[in-house]
């Protein structure tokens, strides 16, 4: 396949020789202008020294010197060489501002990053306007219906939970910084239909593979990987939810304050893909002991004891009784 052709930008050079203007070749990038053209001579270009260089088309006798070596909280993101400056980049999570490099911004509670429509940079299928290199975080107070409860420079508000998607009741409406609260229609409805899936479940056992202790959720923070839910988070839940929602509660919140760390998405994704077979059986009313028994077996971590699930299934049967 031919390649096309380039033809060099000119330039108007008078030729003292000849007293005639003149069309000359202009310098690519790389190089600098070593001698003009004549009416026998093309123009006559060489290449920039180490540490100097040219980035257009020009006329000029003398390449440019590259910038000296990034500044501190910077990291070289393009090195020299003879057609490129030297590109030097904030860490991350850090932007430019005039010659400093300056955290972005987080957003409290309240408040979550602002959506826009021009950027790329894509969170849960919407666009966000998170920081970057050049730029700092843009927030903006959560709307209603929305919510967001911690402080974070990439997270959008999220939308307050749909307690009757779930068979539960609002017990207490969301605003801007919580999530609405949900609870069952008793205390023995709540005990069958606890809002904590199968698979999470397996999951706590797994994590934390202890009988019983009084500080639990202590415990399960400390040995779950990646960013630890705060003290302060952690206290929050045990005040608004009652001991049977906590588990549910802190997994969600672990759950997304570490989506983009890889080394807890792998877990994450395991625990998406067995509840998604887990799915497949809710649409089976009244599953006998044997069926229970067998799809615990089939979930990953600790195995959940024959008599956890025969103490499960009396409890479930005297509600549908009731």
């Amino acid at each position: 396949m031919d390649h096309p052709r380039i033809f060099p930008p000119k330039y108007l050079h008078y030729d003292p020789e000849t007293s005639r203007q003149l069309m000359c070749d202009k310098c690519p990038p790389g190089t600098y202008l070593k001698q003009h053209c004549t009416a026998r001579r093309k123009t006559v270009c060489a290449p920039c020294p180490d540490n100097y260089y040219t980035n257009t088309w020009h006329t000029s006798d003398e390449c440019l010197y590259c910038n000296a070596a990034c500044k501190e909280l910077q990291y070289v993101k393009q090195e020299c060489n003879r057609t490129h400056n030297r590109v030097c980049e904030c860490e991350e999570g850090r932007y430019l501002e005039v010659e400093f490099c300056l955290k972005h911004r987080s957003c409290p509670p309240g408040f979550g990053v602002l959506q826009v429509v021009f950027e790329k940079k894509v969170l849960n299928g919407s666009v966000f306007s998170v920081g970057t290199p050049e730029r700092n975080t843009v927030c903006k107070r959560c709307p209603d219906g929305f919510f967001s409860n911690e402080t974070s420079a990439k997270a959008p508000c999220r939308k307050h939970t749909n307690c009757s998607a779930f068979g539960l009741l609002l017990t207490q409406k969301g605003n801007a910084t919580h999530d609405n609260i949900c609870s069952g229609n008793s205390d023995l409805t709540h005990r069958c239909g606890i809002d904590v899936t199968l698979c999470e479940e397996a999951f706590f056992r797994f994590a934390v593979p202890t009988k019983f202790t009084p500080n639990w959720l202590s415990v399960l923070v400390d040995n779950l990987p990646g960013t630890k839910v705060n003290a302060e988070s952690v206290e929050r839940i045990k005040r608004r939810h009652s001991s049977q929602e906590q588990t549910f509660q802190l997994l969600k919140l672990w759950k997304h304050q570490n989506k983009d760390q890889d080394m807890v998405k792998k877990i994450i994704q395991d625990i998406d893909l067995c509840e998604n077979s887990v799915q497949r059986h809710l649409g089976h009313m009244n599953l006998t002991f044997e069926q229970l028994c067998s799809l615990m077996e089939s979930l990953p971590g600790k195995k959940v004891t024959t008599e956890d699930i025969e103490k499960t299934t009396k409890a479930c049967t005297s509600v549908s009784r009731s």
